[in-house]
């Protein structure tokens, strides 16, 4: 069965590099508690960009490692690190990171009208000055490919260095994400709709 341009893996296909792999992405910190998206299918085969994973189980274990240490052991609060990956998701019209994080970040406080706003790229009032600077920061990472001095100064003194690297981790993470989904042409779970109709697609450089 295929995933997009790739196989769509049984657990059973699985080799065992592949089958460990499968086993720390489907039973680690992703797949515990309530989930705001599944992991799996009814299947178990791996939604996503996990399913891509397996075809290189070195490469693709270390890549869900630095997910997992992104989504979890970061600097950023819940709200900063959704806002932050739902910007990259817009800008790279991820249909699969909006759909993941659109409820993660709902999980995680952001309201409809925040999320809304994100997708369309308009102004958020109800952001605070950190939730406002990450998301400025994401953005001028991946419009511009760096951040300038007076925007880099802002950040260092509000968010601190530590904050400030794993925003920028954040966003080249989620990006590679976006690049091999787009590749790969990785397709959104049954029943799902996406969301960047072309109406929604402009989205102006700062």
């Amino acid at each position: 069965m295929k995933h997009g341009r790739l196989p769509w893996y049984h657990p059973s296909d699985l080799d065992g590099e592949q089958r460990a792999l499968y086993d720390r992405i489907a039973g680690g910190p992703r797949a515990q508690g309530a989930q705001a998206f599944p992991l799996t299918d009814a299947a178990g085969r791996l939604h996503g960009p996990f399913n891509a994973m397996l075809v290189s189980p070195e490469i693709g274990g270390t890549l869900q490692e630095v997910g997992a240490a992104i989504r979890y052991r970061s600097a950023l609060s819940h709200r900063e690190r959704e806002i932050a990956i739902l910007e990259v998701s817009v800008l790279r019209r991820c249909e699969f990171e909006w759909y993941a994080h659109e409820r993660v970040g709902r999980a995680s406080g952001l309201t409809d009208a925040e999320i809304g706003a994100l997708l369309h790229a308009a102004p958020v009032a109800t952001f605070d000055t950190r939730e406002q600077l990450v998301r400025e920061v994401a953005r001028t990472c991946l419009l511009r490919r760096t951040l300038d001095d007076d925007l880099h100064r802002e950040a260092e003194l509000l968010l601190g260095t530590r904050t400030l690297m794993d925003c920028i981790s954040l966003v080249g993470y989620y990006d590679l994400l976006a690049l091999k989904m787009a590749v790969w042409q990785t397709p959104l779970p049954d029943g799902a709709e996406p969301v960047f109709t072309p109406a929604s697609r402009k989205v102006e450089s700062p």
